[in-house]
This record gives structure tokens, sequence and C-alpha cells, in this order.
């Protein structure tokens, strides 16, 4: 019997990815903690036949416990399955992880016959994040192209500074009433941004919406209470960064459901 380690980020919809591996005959653990070091280590030191990740459900997520996995020796030979996730996301994943298996949840069971007690020979480490984003200008990782105009809200002074330079032709516009491409509001109080959250919801329908809070916690704002607010209202991230020394970002979209219905009202 192998042991397989399943990663789902929901929980609640994790059982049909579990069942299809206990039907397979195999042990399975399941973990659905956003990526940490204690679950990268956790792996490590109990070392599965196999680990499979769901791509459905925050493939950023998957994508990045995946690339922990492999660039520690103890763990790089451990056999990575991603399972489902739309096109151009896997895409990106397999760029980075061209040893991993990538299949369907009704391929799953055939797929870990052929990977589990296989250890990955001659794995690549993948680049670490500074290699892969490095040489990006912040502009880049914001996608603020040459010409564009970007909506700030709520900024700080000096959020010329922090933004740093800005391809030519880019106009930054505080507080618009209209929308534009990208859109960086700025927050800083969980309660103030749990009020507002519903107001600036609507501009992810129709821009790129960077939500930027404080490093370090600053007035109880962290990584986890940015997403889980937003996410009472619909909104789903996709990417995060570093927005200059003192300030972080996610960027946000509509939920699809959300999306849909709001296309057809």
């Amino acid at each position: 019997m192998a042991r397989v380690r399943v990663i789902h980020w929901k929980a609640a919809e994790a059982g049909p990815l579990l069942e299809v591996c206990r039907g397979a005959g195999h042990e399975v653990e399941f973990d659905s903690e956003v990526p940490s070091p204690e679950l990268i280590r956790g792996i490590r030191k109990n070392q599965p036949d196999a680990v499979v990740i769901d791509l459905t459900r925050a493939p950023s997520h998957g994508r990045e416990a995946a690339l922990a996995l492999r660039r520690t020796k103890y763990s790089r030979h451990i056999p990575i399955v991603f399972v489902g996730g739309e096109a151009d996301k896997v895409a990106g994943v397999r760029a980075l992880l061209p040893d991993a298996a990538y299949t369907t949840r009704g391929r799953l069971a055939a797929k870990l016959k052929l990977v589990c007690g296989r250890p990955v020979r001659n794995a690549v480490a993948p680049p670490t994040v500074a290699e892969r984003y490095g040489q990006r200008t912040k502009a880049q990782k914001l996608g603020i192209r040459e010409g564009s105009s970007v909506a700030v809200f709520d900024a700080p002074r000096d959020y010329a500074a922090v933004l740093g330079e800005m391809p030519d032709g880019v106009e930054l516009v505080e507080n618009p009433e209209e929308t534009h491409p990208v859109t960086l509001w700025f927050v800083r109080d969980p309660e103030a941004y749990r009020q507002a959250l519903r107001r600036m919801r609507r501009l992810a329908a129709a821009t790129k919406l960077w939500i930027v809070w404080p490093k370090g916690g600053a007035g109880g704002l962290t990584q986890n209470v940015v997403r889980e607010l937003a996410n009472e209202v619909g909104l789903v991230d996709y990417k995060i960064c570093a927005v200059g020394e003192r300030w972080s970002g996610m960027v946000f979209a509509l939920r699809k459901a959300a999306a849909s219905g709001r296309a057809a009202k």
C-alpha cells in the first residue's frame, strides 16, 4: 500500500479527490493549509510515496508548495501529481515543474499507479522567487504597461516613490470616479478595509484590483486577513508581490460564480 499526501485548499471540496486515492488502495493523508514552512517540513519529515496537489483551487498555492518541495534535496525526489486546473494555469506550472505529472481526477488512479514508488531521478531545483521575478520591474509585476492609467485609492503621501519608476506615458490618478486598467488600493485598518470592500468589489469586474497593505501585519492586517475578508465578498486572489520595502500586494478578481451572476443581470 502506497502512502499519498493530498493537498487541496478547500477541505469541503476535497472529498472526491480523497475517495479516488483511497479507492485505488492508497493510505491517504490530507492537508488544506496555505503553503507554509510547517507543511513542507511535515512532508519532508514523513515522506509519502507521492504528493497529489489540486490545481482547480488557488493554483498559485499548489505551485508554491510543489516548488518548495523541489528546492530541497531531502524532498526533491518525491513524485508530484497535479490534478485539474485551467489550461493556462497548468501551462505556467508545467514550465516550472516539467518533471511533475499532470492529470485529471478521472485518470488520477492510473497516474498514481505509474508514479508511486518511483522516485524522481535527476530532478532539477526550480528557480527561486527572486530568480523568477528579480529582474522584473515593479510596474511589470503589477501589470502596468506603457501609456496606461492607474487608479490609486487611499494612497500614502509617498506612494509615487513606493511605486518607483513607471513606464513612459503612465498616468497615476488618485481616487477617480471612472475605471482604469489597473487599480491600487492601499489599506491599513482591518475594520475600515472590511467596510469598504463591497464598494471596491465592483472594480474587480473591469480592472486588475491590487489590494496593498503594510508588511509585518501592522495594524492587524496580514495576508490571511486581507484574503479572507475579500473572499467573503466574492473576490479571489491570483497573484502576490512586494510593493516596495514596506508594502505587500495581492491582485483580486471576481469569483467566477459572482462574475457570471453579474453578467446575467
